[in-house]
């Protein structure tokens, strides 16, 4: 993948996003970070549901499972709106002029659901993977090769 000199990329998941800008060019890619943000999520049985996951039907006999509320989930998804809304931030200030977004499936499309028109218009690039865990020298060595 080509990354121009002083395009940002935002390597995302659901509980960490790394901003990242590179001061390198497309052929020697040179990351340095520009912002790390990390959410830290409660353990599951520190997470309390008020639905009970079953409901009882008024007419006949039979029990109607219901989907139980997946509260991580929901974390995840509010970081990762919360990530283009920084984006979006970033853009109207005129802080990137291009942008290549690195993230999981899952995230990448709660990230693209919530893009501003001045973010869609900077994006250079998306790659679906989860990068969040490795080092930026890999991370750069990754997106050389994509």
């Amino acid at each position: 993948m080509q990354i121009a000199h002083d395009c940002y990329v935002v390597v995302a998941d659901g509980r960490k996003a790394l901003y990242l800008r590179n001061e390198g060019d497309a052929v020697h890619l040179n990351l340095e970070v520009v912002r790390a943000d990390e959410q830290e999520l409660p353990a599951d049985r520190d997470i309390k549901s008020d639905a009970p996951g079953v409901s009882f039907s008024s007419a006949g006999y039979g029990r109607d499972t219901m989907q139980e509320t997946d509260f991580h989930q929901q974390e995840e998804d509010r970081f990762a709106a919360d990530a283009a809304d920084r984006l979006r931030r970033w853009a109207l200030d005129g802080r990137f002029e291009s942008l290549v977004v690195v993230a999981p499936p899952k995230t990448l499309a709660v990230l693209r659901s919530n893009y501003h028109v001045e973010v869609e218009r900077r994006l250079q690039g998306e790659l679906a993977k989860d990068l969040t865990g490795h080092p930026v020298d890999r991370i750069e060595k990754i997106l050389m090769g994509a």
